[in-house]
């Protein structure tokens, strides 16, 4: 019973998705969510242009609250409009970028438009970013796709599915369509094999040379205390010697033994 009531959530996730996307159009926002307060839903919706999604005097969101109430009885349904601060870092909106310039001039130059969107992604701070431009629209015999990429992008993995940014928007041209595909890794992303550095501040620079010229003098003085023991060590001996003179054993003709000392000269 709980599996069934988390995928009803996410089918009807699905289909507001879908509804917003058919009354705003295709490529007018980035994404939205949907939260759920005490006074009822919310959905905030992520967008690069907020004055196309607001309509005149507050139309459309008067239409989309209107039409989520009756027909997909939400509870109090508000719509908040956000606008996205860096769209350079935002995939959707780098996607709708490209398929704008591609309707409007075509596809003759999509090889410069992927270039310079990618660097734009990058002078933006990002990681590493991918443009995906593919499809019957592209000048070209077949079907084809190409591939423009730049910096470090995660492929596999949580930090993939979760963290890297992505976009999907297609062009409808007179050649064909053509879809367009963006991933972005933005610099807020902590990585699992990355390694920080951890340097000594500069208040205890002192403290460490301090604690360095200390040991240099104790080792100084341990070396003159060692070089003094080896200076005393020869007048001792000397004296030692001086105060124990040799002996020699003699003995008489009648076999009684005398002692004879002998006197340092």
């Amino acid at each position: 019973m709980i599996e069934k009531k988390f995928v009803m959530e996410k089918l009807k996730e699905f289909e507001i998705g879908r509804f917003i996307t058919k009354q705003i159009g295709t490529g007018k926002f980035s994404f939205f969510e949907i939260k759920k307060t005490p006074l009822g839903e919310k959905i905030v919706i992520h967008t690069a242009r907020p004055g196309l999604i607001v309509g005149k005097k507050g139309e459309t969101i008067k239409l989309l609250t209107a039409v989520l109430k009756d027909k997909f009885k939400m509870d109090n349904p508000q719509i908040e409009v956000v606008e996205v601060t860096t769209p350079d870092l935002d995939a959707q909106s780098v996607a709708e970028h490209i398929v704008g310039i591609l309707e409007r001039f075509g596809a003759k130059r999509f090889k410069s438009l992927g270039y310079q969107s990618l660097q734009r992604i990058m002078d933006a701070g990002a990681l590493g970013a991918e443009i995906v431009i593919g499809g019957r629209g592209v000048p070209s015999e077949r079907a084809k796709s190409w591939r423009f990429y730049n910096g470090y992008l995660k492929k596999c993995g949580e930090v993939a599915v979760s963290q890297v940014n992505r976009g999907f928007c297609v062009a409808n041209l007179k050649s064909g369509s053509v879809g367009v595909k963006v991933k972005i890794m933005p610099s807020t992303v902590q990585l699992p094999d990355r390694v920080q550095i951890i340097r000594l501040e500069a208040e205890r620079k002192p403290q460490i040379e301090q604690i360095k010229e200390e040991v240099i003098s104790q080792e100084q003085v341990g070396e003159a205390k060692e070089s003094e023991k080896k200076e005393d060590k020869p007048k001792k001996s000397a004296k030692k010697k001086s105060a124990k003179a040799p002996t020699k054993k003699t003995t008489t003709k009648k076999g009684v033994k005398q002692i004879v000392k002998e006197k340092d000269e």
